[in-house]
């Protein structure tokens, strides 16, 4: 597999101000020294709570958010600030599917009009597929055929075209969502949270639609998530985030099978299990978990001001990578 994305020791802190001058006196590290890999085709899972920093990840990657420090090379070549990305039309090869798709769809425009924009802007490629470099048009024609096609693709019937996004469901808007990141023929999809606020009856349709997607056309994908039981489903590879570092990293078997690092050991024992004769074993394993936690929590964190900072991370195996401290015990 050849190498798409690389981000380097990526940091992004939010200045915290206070006293009569306003001064900045602390930083809220959202993002803290974060390096990891995404391969051409591949899919990928960020995991982790609610303000754990995976959602910042996403949004630098597509020039939602500054960094404040580090690199991200896209194919080699340095995208890091915003007229780098420009100066290659970034955005046409990274799109982003966002997790609240009715804030995300203009309601003043039709679905024809949403999906179109992208097209409008970069053209409209001879065909469908990842990272496609041939000639591209900008007639109006090509734009309404290809705005067919997608709807298509994602399973919508051709009136769509001319409805607007408080007439649909949040599966159906989430599907308009992905036509929309479609249309430009991307080389990387970041999905931030995309069936969090669905039933699950829906989730499993939206899931199965994005994996047929990213089969069909070899589409890489960054999926965030804080549900391992989605994340595990859907990707190849898992990187476990907390307060704003990486403390586990691997294959889904690696993340699975063999955790090693006690948030993760967390997270896993929290996924509820359909063995109803296993529900006292898993209640005996969760308070062994934190137990350990509570017990050892020096070999995986170091303080930083109020806050635990996890440790750098060691590789264990080939594909395995675990924040411990002098690379575990």
């Amino acid at each position: 597999m050849s190498e798409l994305v690389r981000i380097e020791n990526l940091k992004v802190y939010y200045p915290v101000r206070s006293g009569f001058f306003n001064r900045i006196t602390d930083n809220i590290k959202a993002v803290d020294d974060v390096s990891f890999t995404i391969e051409a085709g591949q899919t990928y899972g960020l995991v982790g709570e609610s303000g754990s920093g995976k959602t910042t990840i996403g949004k630098s990657l597509v020039g939602l958010e500054n960094p404040t420090s580090g690199k991200i090379l896209f194919e080699g070549q340095e995208v890091t600030q915003i007229k780098q990305k420009k100066a290659i039309n970034y955005n046409k090869d990274v799109q982003m599917v966002f997790q609240d798709s009715q804030s995300s769809l203009n309601p003043r425009k039709t679905i024809g009009e949403i999906i179109a924009e992208p097209l409008k802007s970069f053209g409209v490629p001879n065909k469908i597929g990842a990272g496609y470099g041939g000639e591209r048009s900008f007639e109006q024609s090509k734009v309404d055929e290809r705005v067919l096609e997608l709807l298509d693709i994602v399973g919508l019937p051709a009136r769509t075209i001319s409805q607007y996004p408080f007439q649909f469901s949040g599966g159906q808007r989430q599907r308009i969502g992905v036509a929309r990141a479609l249309a430009t023929n991307p080389r990387l999809i970041v999905a931030d949270e995309p069936v969090s606020a669905l039933d699950l009856s829906v989730q499993a349709q939206v899931l199965n639609f994005m994996k047929k997607i990213q089969r069909d056309y070899a589409i890489s994908f960054l999926f965030i998530s804080h549900d391992l039981g989605v994340v595990k489903y859907m990707t190849n590879n898992i990187a476990i985030m907390h307060n704003g570092r990486f403390v586990e990293l691997g294959t889904t078997e690696d993340i699975f099978n063999d955790a090693s690092h006690i948030y993760t050991k967390r997270l896993l024992s929290a996924i509820p299990s359909l063995d109803v004769s296993q529900r006292e074993a898993k209640r005996v394993y969760r308070k062994k978990v934190e137990a350990e936690f509570t017990q050892h929590q020096d070999t995986y964190y170091q303080q930083d001001g109020k806050r635990l900072r996890a440790y750098d991370l060691q590789q264990v195996t080939k594909t395995h990578f675990v924040a411990l401290e002098n690379g575990g015990v």
